[in-house]
């Protein structure tokens, strides 16, 4: 099997690059040596390649700098994507793609199901909805898992800010409303490999369904809570200067990119379909920091 993994050096990319190893053959490419911005060069580099299977693991993930950057979001997000599927569908591959809980706006009182109704509430989830949309228009054969709150000991993410927060000050105020499942970039890299042998026999068997699924981990909590937790597993390994973490409301950090107040999606499809039970948002988490450490 010939894997073309897109984005090698992002926080669910760097993953992927050591997950999707015992596959077969694994062709990383990151932003340096194949710009999402030069569309063509993309195509071509895909039917150079001639890959079974397309991992994309790029995406514009700014959410606040998108409601000034529409243009380069959708770019990224969107416009390459479907050069990306148009592509897979012509060399019969498959595409493997991330979205993101952003395409929903939040109102639901319960978790999200693949099939609920969307209305993303900024130009990220906007582009991210896009790119979806291509996919599912391409004739590609293709699964595209919608993730959320995606954090690793790599990179730029929330558990990585609130550690250097936490270093620097004595309080934080971390909005309390906003309720979701962290998930850590390894379980999502994983969770593919699994998927990526699974359903290439199912191709070769000619039973293949492609598809859209939640991956995320298990639980809940908010974003206080997150930090909350981070704080808590780091405490024994370093030393911190917060000694208080105050819950404030979405109102009270007001921010360019409006977010939804619920990001909990509902992964029992993906259990259903492939027989993976994502674990613990706070069970990883905890993995994760104790590598960090």
């Amino acid at each position: 099997m010939k894997i073309l993994l897109l984005g090698k050096n992002g926080q669910v990319g760097w993953e992927l690059a050591r997950a999707l190893l015992p596959l077969g053959e694994v062709i990383a490419l990151d932003r340096q040596q194949v710009d999402f911005t030069q569309v063509a060069v993309l195509r071509q580099r895909i039917q150079t390649h001639q890959p079974d299977v397309i991992v994309n693991a790029v995406a514009y993930t700014a959410v606040d700098k998108a409601e000034g950057e529409r243009e380069s979001a959708f770019l990224c997000n969107a416009i390459a994507v479907d050069a990306i599927a148009q592509e897979a569908k012509k060399i019969g591959a498959l595409l493997i793609h991330y979205s993101t809980d952003y395409i929903f706006d939040g109102t639901k009182k319960t978790p999200y199901l693949e099939d609920d109704a969307v209305n993303p509430l900024n130009v990220y989830g906007e582009s991210k909805l896009a790119g979806e949309k291509a996919i599912m228009e391409s004739g590609a054969d293709y699964l595209i898992f919608r993730t959320t709150w995606v954090f690793a000991s790599r990179g730029q993410n929330f558990l990585k800010s609130i550690l250097r927060l936490a270093a620097e000050r004595d309080t934080l105020n971390i909005v309390a409303d906003q309720i979701g499942a962290p998930t850590w970039a390894r379980m999502i890299a994983q969770a593919t490999a699994h998927i990526v042998q699974q359903v290439q026999q199912e191709r070769a068997d000619n039973r293949f369904v492609s598809g859209v699924f939640h991956l995320t981990g298990a639980g809940e909590t908010s974003w206080h809570g997150f930090a909350q937790k981070i704080v808590e597993l780091a405490s024994p390994h370093c030393t911190l200067k917060t000694q208080v973490i105050s819950p404030i409301s979405t109102s009270q950090y007001p921010t360019p990119a409006k977010r939804p107040l619920n990001s909990r999606l509902c992964t029992e499809k993906l259990t259903q379909r492939f027989g993976i039970v994502m674990p613990a948002w706070d069970v990883s988490l905890q993995l994760c920091m104790e590598e960090l450490f």
